[in-house]
């Protein structure tokens, strides 16, 4: 396909010691990729993960990346600095627009930055919910961040739209407030509307109100790089080419000047323990009110707060159908209603491989599926993934038994 000059990859699919041939070759043509990553959870309470820190910069020297990017959320909440179990949300949730959360965000991409060989840029996100009682709007927490930090921006117009749709922010005002010659690169994606919630999809076309957020932010600056997000649902090549053309003429045809980037960056001082607690119990309670059923926090609308809890499982469902593939073979049909009812009341504390063990542990100690063939099978998956070694051959009752008694000893 022509003009594709650089594409990114999700950091956490890649390893480094065996990039896959796709990359490779994209590569060997002068294509640039980007590693974007999606776990550091920048926006929550605790300052970012030693090891995924080393992770992200081992991903970027693999690829030879003139930058990394990831995103201003949190994906994680509770631990140490609330004595309540880790839960892990699986997906990039909104941080409160506050002085505190403002503050452990900065010094979080200061801790990321100084751990990275090359520069880093982060993402506004799209959200479904609104923190109550938030201190500023999206484009003064992104100038804030910014001029703090020195830290580039990845503007993604999609999640922009998003929020207009979603929480009443207008996208105009936001672009007239953040720093446009902080721009690294631009998003633009797809998706669709249901019941007056816009869901940013990545796997429907880009619709023309994007593609008019796009148009204004053209208008002021003529940003670097512009890339289409498409994770799933692909078009034919002559579709997707159309798409590419459309965005391109959007951007030719403002024709804004290029900006000189931001480079300097202030001095950022430490967030207080009391602002990371803060912002630790504020998080804690959201994230567990969506995953735990426990009561919502105070000032959040509930009906938002339900469709959230409810595309959260939703998505945790359709993660790990992707990766443990065996395990909708295995049920067939029976597989979204069992593993949403296992979701609902067991949060994620774990990564989405972990997720899967946990769910076939838990149907095997309910004695399901109810077909002998299929719980033997998905015995021999979890014992496959889950032991230090695979089992030696054994007849199927005895392997199913010797797989109740582990479960039952954990």
């Amino acid at each position: 396909m022509p003009g594709i000059d650089w594409v990114e990859a999700v950091a956490e699919n890649v390893c480094t010691g065996h990039l896959p041939d796709s990359l490779l070759r994209l590569r060997e043509r002068g294509v640039t990729v980007v590693p974007h990553g999606v776990s550091l959870g920048l926006g929550g309470a605790d300052r970012p993960d030693e090891g995924r820190l080393t992770a992200l910069a081992e991903r970027a020297e693999a690829l030879g990346a003139p930058l990394v990017t990831e995103h201003i959320a949190f994906v994680r909440a509770g631990g140490a600095l609330t004595a309540t179990r880790p839960l892990e949300a699986g997906h990039l949730l909104p941080v409160p627009r506050t002085r505190d959360a403002l503050d452990v965000l900065c010094e979080n991409v200061r801790i990321a930055q100084d751990a990275l060989p090359v520069p880093l840029a982060v993402e506004n996100i799209a959200a479904l919910i609104s923190w109550p009682g938030e201190e500023m709007t999206e484009g003064q927490f992104l100038y804030e961040l910014a001029d703090r930090t020195g830290v580039r921006l990845l503007i993604d117009v999609a999640n922009l739209h998003t929020n207009h749709v979603n929480r009443g922010e207008d996208p105009a005002k936001a672009l007239d407030e953040l720093p446009v010659e902080a721009i690294a690169y631009v998003h633009v994606a797809g998706g669709f509307e249901r019941d007056g919630v816009w869901h940013d999809s990545h796997a429907h076309p880009v619709p023309e109100p994007v593609l008019a957020v796009l148009a204004d932010l053209a208008s002021r600056v003529s940003p670097p790089g512009v890339l289409l997000e498409r994770d799933e649902n692909f078009p034919e090549p002559g579709e997707l080419e159309r798409e590419l053309a459309a965005i391109r003429a959007t951007v030719t045809t403002a024709g804004a000047p290029s900006a000189e980037p931001r480079a300097a960056r202030r001095e950022v001082p430490p967030a207080s323990s009391a602002a990371r607690q803060r912002t630790a119990l504020a998080q804690a309670a959201l994230l567990s009110s969506l995953v735990a059923g426990t009561p919502a926090p105070e000032g959040f609308d509930h009906a938002r707060l339900r469709v959230q809890s409810h595309a959260l499982a939703a998505k945790r469902a359709d993660v790990v159908a992707k990766v443990a593939p065996e395990l909708p073979l295995i049920l067939g049909t029976a597989y979204r209603a069992e593993f949403l009812a296992y979701a609902r009341a067991r949060p994620m504390t774990g990564g989405y491989r972990h997720d899967a063990l946990r769910f076939a542990e838990h149907l095997l100690l309910a004695d399901r599926p109810q077909d002998a063939t299929a719980r033997q099978e998905l015995s021999q998956w979890w014992r496959e993934r889950s032991g230090p070694a695979p089992l030696s051959r054994r007849p199927a009752a005895r392997l199913l038994e010797a797989t109740r008694r582990i479960l039952l000893r954990r």
